[in-house]
């Protein structure tokens, strides 16, 4: 009984995870960012062309410490080890196995945690470090920015054409067409001077 439970366990934790995997593909879920990012995403330069700077509540934008990821690799774990544990007749007891596959569960999820936390880190670290190389480069404006208002800006980083919203630094208005200077970048929003 108790080997089937871990079996239930350890097989819903992999469905979930392969369903999380093949519809994050099927739908392009944050463009292979993950599903835990949400609305947190704290860097993110999108296949489109836009650039969004931030940071999210946590330390590390985009993978919480309990999310959907890391408590499917807990049930997964939990079972996987419970199974293990309950076929090995010096663990086989429901009284070791259990508290075993629960530690080695919480293992599992914080080896997730870890290993996606160390990824998002440098992901927004060299995001971030490419959003502020932008400040001093030239752009031109594809959607005139009002006064007062937001446009916005096409820009070329390192080869590639990008889109932001930009907004002008002196709060006057730009029109289509006019180049301008990145003054800096604040959450999403490039600030740029018309060039004279």
């Amino acid at each position: 009984m108790l080997f089937t439970i871990y079996a239930i366990c350890f097989g819903v934790g992999m469905l979930f995870t392969l369903v999380s995997v093949i519809l994050s593909h099927v739908f392009d879920f944050d463009h292979g960012v993950g599903s835990d990012v949400g609305a947190d995403i704290g860097a993110d330069v999108g296949a489109g062309g836009h650039v969004e700077a931030g940071f999210s509540h946590a330390d590390v934008a985009g993978f919480a410490p309990v999310g959907p990821t890391t408590i499917s690799a807990f049930i997964t774990g939990f079972g996987g080890f419970g199974m293990v544990f309950s076929s090995i007749e010096a663990t086989k007891s429901a009284w070791l196995s259990a508290p075993l596959s629960i530690l080695c569960g919480f293992a599992s999820a914080a080896l997730v945690f870890w290993i996606f936390h160390s990824v998002f880190k440098n992901v927004q670290s060299t995001s971030e470090a490419n959003v502020g190389s932008l400040v001093g480069s030239e752009a031109v404006v594809i959607t005139p920015i009002p006064e007062g208002g937001v446009g916005e800006i096409s820009y070329v980083n390192k080869g590639s054409r990008y889109n932001a919203p930009a907004r002008c630094d002196s709060g006057v208005q730009i029109g289509a067409g006019t180049r301008v200077r990145i003054k800096g970048v604040s959450a999403n929003i490039f600030f740029v001077e018309e060039l004279k």
